[in-house]
């Protein structure tokens, strides 16, 4: 086979399918390097497998569930929209975060309040028992301190001439 042959068929097998091209340029390298292949080599080899599974084919349920569609390039090209969601992500948890401990606090308030109307309320039932003129009375009258009494006579009104 002489070289325009090989050169052809090399051509051929380019336009045809990507995956033959490689395995001819493997099978071109071991002629020309019978000791194997270089580190970089099988870097190379590597990477363009990886990446090339997923371009190569149409994405099918089958390989988004088996993790094939998180190849480097794919990551690589969508970083930017990872870190926008995980951005938002924080933002939301913080956000729920915030709003929880709010609610915490209003309902704290809100029991605190509760008490002091309870609290306000007794003590003005209190205090308007206490003043009631009859309780009043008795307390004076237990003193003594006091010449205080009850009228037996109902007050009448006191009519002053104007000049």
């Amino acid at each position: 086979m002489n070289e325009q042959d090989k050169d052809k068929k090399t051509e051929a097998v380019l336009t045809v399918d990507p995956e033959i091209v490689k395995e001819a340029k493997k099978a071109e390298a071991k002629e020309t390097n019978p000791e194997g292949p270089t580190l970089q080599e099988v870097i190379e080899e590597q990477a363009t497998e990886d990446d090339a599974a997923i371009i190569s084919g149409r994405v099918s349920l089958r390989k988004i569930l088996g993790g094939d569609i998180l190849t480097t390039s794919t990551i690589r090209h969508q970083i930017w929209l990872f870190l926008l969601i995980g951005f938002f992500l924080i933002i939301y948890t913080s956000n729920r975060y915030s709003c929880q401990q709010d609610l915490i606090k209003i309902d704290n308030l809100q029991q605190e309040l509760q008490s002091a109307k309870y609290k306000a309320l007794s003590s003005g039932s209190q205090l308007t028992e206490m003043s009631r003129q009859s309780n009043v009375m008795d307390m004076l009258k237990n003193n003594k301190d006091s010449t205080l009494h009850i009228a037996s006579e109902p007050p009448y009104k006191i009519q002053v001439p104007e000049q």
